[in-house]
């Protein structure tokens, strides 16, 4: 009976990607193109620079690179860092707190704008080894344990699927490790992608450290 959760647990996830990639070729294109992007690098440079860098490729592990990334994941993220109606924030984080806090819903579209439209530069794993188990997991997922392969909704090359599975690939590992953390201990049990929680509550240290080393180094 177990073996038959995990497996439906894995056939969920598939075709919640497999929603989500329909719902994402049938939306209208100007859906895509919401935002000023000129407006957007006004603000990454004087706000958000420091920490991600003026083009979204951060050189600070522990930040993520925003270059390249879903213009509607970049909004979604910014507004789960923001408190609503006296309810705590989706996401929380005391510095990335600080920084939406005076951002406009239209401040927070332009720097979707902005970011989506960088080229990201490639990453590289710092351990070979560890990256190649990995690529096992980020392919084929583990069938034992019920972890999904990371590909089914982030893509094979790691692009993700807007607007709810972001580009992944050339990401930081230790920000990736990080989070994925934090969905395994449930710091991240506001996020509406509590999907996240299921897979990573069933990885271990281990996996988690090999798979974003692989993803680290995807192109």
């Amino acid at each position: 009976m177990q073996g038959i959760k995990f497996v439906s647990n894995i056939a969920i996830v598939a075709a919640l990607a497999l929603s989500s990639q329909l719902l994402a070729e049938t939306a209208p294109e100007s859906g895509k193109t919401k935002g000023d992007a000129a407006k957007g690098q006004q603000i990454a440079t004087q706000v958000c620079a420091a920490c991600h860098n003026a083009d979204g490729n951060s050189s600070i592990p522990a930040n993520p690179s925003l270059a390249g990334q879903h213009a509607e994941y970049i909004t979604k993220q910014l507004n789960d860092f923001k408190p609503k109606e006296g309810k705590p924030a989706e996401r929380e984080n005391a510095i990335m707190s600080a920084m939406v806090a005076p951002l406009s819903p239209e401040d927070m579209k332009n720097l979707a704008a902005y970011y989506s439209r960088q080229t990201p530069k490639p990453g590289e794993a710092s351990d070979k080894t560890l990256a190649e188990q990995g690529e096992k997991i980020y392919r084929g997922g583990n069938l034992e344990k019920g972890v999904p392969a990371c590909a089914s909704c982030h893509s094979p090359n790691g692009v993700g699927i807007p607007p709810n599975y972001p580009r992944i690939a050339g990401q930081h590992s230790d920000y990736l490790v990080a989070q994925l953390r934090a969905f395994r201990t449930e710091e991240r049990t506001r996020d509406p992608n509590n999907v996240m929680h299921m897979i990573a509550s069933r990885m271990s240290e281990r996996e988690i450290q090999a798979v974003s080393q692989f993803i680290s180094g995807l192109r």
